[in-house]
């Protein structure tokens, strides 16, 4: 029972939802081949340096530089043929590609695995992460995502080969446009191993700055609540939850964040949680490892003192 990864590049590099997918593609099948589309050539570099690939498919076109996903989807199940399963991690990218080529294949993607229990049987949280459930699919193809977060990232280290296709490139009716990246010298949010979150206890824009100077002292990423988001406070690039960003870090700080439901579905794996708030008994400080139950600013100030 074969396995095909679909890679998300971040650039040249393959990004953590990628690796983490060949992780859990290693859970299920013994052979593992990865797809790419792309303009450019030399990504199958990064790709076939993979652990636990065996080949790499390239399709290769000037108009795959930003494809759209009416183009991916269709290129995505041709290439299907012969495999049991597709993975790709969680991400905007898979979840725009996956139920397309699920409707093209007549087959249920189930996203958001967190556990594999067999080759047919699933882990996937609901309701936020309030509840774990177990599917099991008898769906001859089988289409996942997988949360980054619940598995390791498939190291370096590997030779696979590399295969060049040459489909016929599907029509679109959309063109691409433009591309607007939030640019910063900080860790990436979903990968970092330190995080420093605001909520909407800060009270302005410019308070929150004083989350992102204690972020830069501790080489920690930043993080957000939807409140603070809504707010104002920062764009969502920055938003941890169950509609923003899955985050596991080592360490997970939170400051002025009552904890909604969706906000905790988003960071509820960090290793160790401390949270800066004056209500004890808020979500949130409820969850935590350690409670700095005092004024948020005085706490920040200290903070940001003692790092100096």
């Amino acid at each position: 029972m074969s396995a095909l990864i679909l890679i998300e590049l971040n650039g040249s590099e393959v990004s953590a939802n990628s690796r983490a997918a060949i992780t859990a593609a290693s859970e299920l099948s013994d052979s593992i081949d990865a797809l790419v589309l792309t303009n450019d050539s030399a990504h199958s570099t990064p790709v076939a340096s993979l652990s636990g690939i065996n080949t790499v498919k390239m399709i290769v076109s000037p108009e795959l530089e930003h494809p759209s996903v009416e183009v991916a989807s269709k290129l995505v199940a041709e290439a299907m043929s012969g495999y049991k399963y597709l993975i790709s991690g969680s991400s905007t990218f898979s979840k725009n590609i996956l139920p397309r080529v699920g409707a093209y294949l007549d087959v249920q993607p189930i996203s958001d695995v967190c556990e594999i229990k067999s080759n047919n049987t699933f882990v996937r949280p609901l309701y936020a992460g309030n509840i774990m459930a177990t599917v099991e699919s008898n769906d001859e193809t089988m289409l996942l995502t997988v949360r980054a977060t619940a598995f390791e990232h498939s190291p370096d280290g590997g030779s696979a080969a590399v295969e060049n296709l040459s489909p016929s490139i599907p029509e679109s009716n959309s063109i691409f446009v433009s591309l607007q990246e939030s640019q910063s010298e900080r860790p990436e949010l979903t990968t970092a191993e330190r995080i420093v979150s605001g909520g909407r206890g800060l009270g302005s824009k410019e308070n929150f700055a004083l989350i992102e100077q204690l972020a830069d002292k501790l080489d920690a990423a930043v993080g957000a609540s939807r409140a603070a988001v809504d707010a104002g406070f920062i764009s969502n690039d920055y938003q941890v939850g169950q509609t923003g960003k899955v985050v596991a870090p080592k360490l997970y700080l939170a400051v002025g964040i009552s904890g909604a439901i969706q906000h905790l579905a988003g960071m509820k794996d960090s290793q160790v949680i401390v949270v800066i708030n004056s209500d004890p008994d808020a979500p949130m400080s409820r969850m935590a490892d350690l409670v700095w139950q005092t004024d948020l600013f005085d706490a920040l100030k200290d903070l940001n003192d003692y790092t100096q």
